[in-house]
């Protein structure tokens, strides 16, 4: 008897050392996972990785109707499957005359909500967290694609144009003039954004955002070359803020509240006297008091004909200074397209998540691939299970 319980306690003292050193060996290798590769938790969502796939228009609803197609369930479920983290699905429009192009994505009436449903509940099997950005084109929409021609320029009222709105009637290099807005369509647009997004919500996304940058609406009522209003919206950086805050706060009144709200900005628009990142951090500490968990950091497209000094990481350090400055979690974006620079921006706290662009669109597995470049083991990298068998 004395003998079998001796037995057992070495046993058991064998297991506990085991266990301890699986646990000890576990531990080990999450602290040397890359940085890059270990989940992101923003109120209740988490996801996998901090490798996010922005949002890029693919100016591909051909049949002008808003709605996602086959098109659009291969290019992001595709991608889910290629191991990134979340998917910012592209700019969609919260009114018809708030698209970019005749061709761009909407959620402006709940007939449209059905046709993402395939979409968000396939990038969530494929254990993605499933995005969506919500904008307003201002005096940058009714352009052309390659789909209809015109490209970079006013679609003509016959082939399917409208005229456009913007904070003033300054017009966007050689594109229409845009009617300015009275207060009352400010409010109506501002409404429109809070219903959008309680469509995305019933639709299935995990997080919405909202699109402050590249010089459609939001973002030109911010910059003080193209808002030149003398009223409540215009003038003071306060004013030029207000509609941007409103969306907001009419968005996170719909939105769950464990589920987390992005705002993309443009950091600066590179152009004397416009908009700056000085104003980028009191616009993204404002912002976060208004309930925003994440700042998305891009730079540019607001003013026509600027010199803007591209190379690899160009708008990293914008991030950075936000993520600093205003302690918000921002992503960064912009030519990141190596393994390696996007865990050093990651590891060195320059941003909380990198967005991989142009690259995703060359390779939609660039997550497995630089997983593995980056010595995460086989067994860690997420690849679908049908896929092991082709690892790197």
């Amino acid at each position: 008897m004395g003998t079998q319980s001796q037995a057992k306690g070495i046993k058991q003292s064998k297991t506990s050392k085991a266990a301890k050193a699986t646990k000890a060996s576990q531990t080990t290798a999450k602290a040397t996972e890359p940085a890059l590769f270990t989940p992101i938790t923003l109120r209740g969502m988490t996801a996998r990785n901090r490798v996010w796939l922005p949002p890029m228009d693919m100016y591909s609803a051909f049949a002008r109707d808003g709605r996602p197609t086959d098109f659009h369930y291969q290019h992001y479920v595709s991608r889910a499957l290629g191991g990134f983290g979340l998917i910012i699905v592209e700019a969609t429009a919260v009114t018809p005359d708030g698209r970019i192009s005749p061709c761009d994505l909407g959620l402006w009436e709940d007939a449209q909500i059905d046709a993402y449903r395939w979409i968000t509940e396939a990038v969530k099997q494929a254990g993605a967290v499933p995005a969506i950005q919500l904008n307003h084109a201002g005096r940058k929409g009714s352009i052309g694609c390659f789909s209809i021609g015109y490209d970079g320029q006013t679609v003509p009222a016959d082939k399917g144009g409208w005229p456009t709105v913007g904070p003033s009637d300054l017009a966007f290099g050689g594109l229409q003039a845009p009617r300015a807005l009275d207060v009352d369509d400010i409010h109506g647009i501002v409404h429109r954004f809070r219903d959008a997004a309680w469509r995305a919500m019933t639709a299935g996304f995990e997080a919405v955002e909202i699109h402050a940058a590249h010089g459609y609406l939001l973002s030109e009522f911010l910059d003080p070359l193209i808002n030149t209003r003398t009223d409540d919206y215009g003038g003071s950086l306060a004013n030029r803020m207000r509609m941007l805050v409103e969306v907001v706060d009419e968005v996170r009144g719909v939105i769950r509240d464990d589920l987390p709200l992005f705002v993309r900005i443009s950091a600066t628009d590179w152009a004397e006297g416009g908009w700056d990142v000085d104003q980028s951090v009191v616009l993204a500490r404002t912002l976060k008091e208004h309930g925003v968990d994440l700042i998305d950091v891009s730079t540019g497209g607001l003013i026509d004909g600027v010199t803007i000094p591209v190379k690899p990481g160009y708008q990293v350090p914008f991030a950075d200074r936000i993520r600093a400055k205003a302690g918000v979690p921002t992503t960064a974006v912009g030519l990141i397209t190596k393994p390696k620079q996007a865990q050093k921006i990651v590891a060195h706290g320059q941003a909380d998540a990198v967005e991989i662009g142009r690259a995703a669109l060359r390779d939609p597995y660039w997550p497995l691939r630089a997983a593995a470049k980056l010595g995460v083991g086989r067994a860690q990298i997420p690849y679908p299970p049908q896929y092991l068998r082709g690892a790197w």
